[in-house]
C-alpha cells in the first residue's frame, strides 16, 4: 500500500525542521490555498492559442438511479496558476514528471516589493532588495522555495490591469513586475533554492524580451511557479509550500494546486 501524502511529510517535514527553524505541526498547522481557480475566465499568455476549456460528458440521474457526473478537460500548459518545467526554457532541462518533488515540498521564504512595484509596473527584484531583506531575516536557506510578493495577485481576473495590457494576441506593451535577473543569479547559484515563485504572470517582468529570468532558472534546473494566489496571507518565513502539479510525461509545464502551511 502506498503511503498517504500525511505519512509522507511528516517525517519529511521533521528532518528539516531543525535546519530551518520553522517546524510544521501538520495536525495544526492553518493551510493557505495558493491557487487560482481553472474555468473559462482563467488567464493565460495573450498570444497562446487557446484557454480552460471543460467538456460536460455525462451530468444526471442513471438509470440505476444515482447522480453521476463526468467531465473533459483541455488546457495549454502555461495560464493560472502553473508550474513551468526548466525544460521549457533549456533545451536539457527535465520535464514536468522529472523534476524531484523534493524541490516541490520546501520551506518558503516571500520577499514583498509591493510598495515599490506600486509605482512602477515595471518593477524587478534587485540585489539590494535581496541583501536587504537577508539583512533584516537571514540568508535564504538552500532548497527553499522563493515567493515574490508584488501586489499583483488581488488584480488577476482583470487582464487589462493585470497584464498592463488586453490588447488581443499581443505582447509588446505587457507591464507587470517580477523578479530581476542578477537576483536571481544570486538566489539559483549561490543560495541553491528549489524553485521560483510570484504572483504575477510571470517570472520574467512584462517587458521582457529574452526571458533571462526563466533561461537562468532551466539552465539550473530549477522550476518557476507563475499566477500565485493569497501570498498577503503568507509570512515573510516560517511556512511550508507544497505546489505539486500534475505528471505529465515529457510536459513543460501544467497547472498546479499550490497550499503553504503555516504553524500555529
Amino acid at each position: 500500500m502506498r503511503p498517504n501524502l500525511l505519512t509522507t511529510l511528516v517525517p519529511l517535514l521533521a528532518a528539516c525542521a531543525t535546519a530551518t527553524r520553522t517546524p510544521v505541526d501538520l495536525a495544526s498547522a492553518s493551510v493557505v490555498d495558493l491557487t487560482h481557480a481553472f474555468d473559462r475566465n482563467t488567464l493565460y499568455w495573450p498570444s497562446s492559442p487557446g484557454g480552460f476549456e471543460l467538456k460536460e460528458l455525462s451530468r444526471g440521474r442513471t438509470p440505476g438511479g444515482y447522480f453521476y457526473s463526468a467531465y473533459a478537460i483541455a488546457a495549454p500548459e502555461h495560464g493560472g496558476t502553473h508550474l513551468d518545467a526548466p525544460v521549457h526554457f533549456a533545451e536539457l532541462g527535465v520535464s514536468v514528471d522529472a523534476i524531484p518533488v523534493r524541490q516541490l515540498i520546501a520551506p518558503a521564504v516571500v520577499i514583498d516589493v509591493t510598495s515599490r512595484a506600486s509605482s512602477d509596473a515595471d518593477y524587478r527584484l534587485t540585489v539590494d532588495d535581496l541583501r536587504t531583506w537577508e539583512s533584516a531575516n537571514r540568508p535564504v536557506p538552500r532548497g527553499a522555495i522563493v515567493l515574490l510578493r508584488t501586489g499583483w495577485g488581488k488584480r488577476y481576473g482583470n487582464r487589462k490591469a493585470y497584464f498592463g495590457d488586453d490588447t488581443p494576441g499581443a505582447t509588446e506593451n505587457l507591464h507587470f513586475p517580477s523578479f530581476g535577473a542578477d537576483a536571481v543569479r544570486i538566489l539559483v547559484n549561490e543560495r541553491r533554492i528549489g524553485a521560483l515563485g510570484v504572483d504575477t504572470p510571470s517570472i520574467d517582468y512584462g517587458q521582457s524580451r529574452d526571458f533571462i529570468v526563466h533561461q537562468i532558472t532551466a539552465a539550473a534546473q530549477v522550476p518557476g511557479l507563475e499566477n500565485v494566489a493569497n501570498l498577503e496571507a503568507l509570512p515573510v518565513v516560517g511556512s511550508w509550500v507544497v505546489a505539486l502539479p500534475m505528471k505529465i510525461a515529457g510536459g513543460s509545464g501544467g497547472p498546479v494546486r499550490i497550499v503553504a502551511l503555516l504553524p500555529r
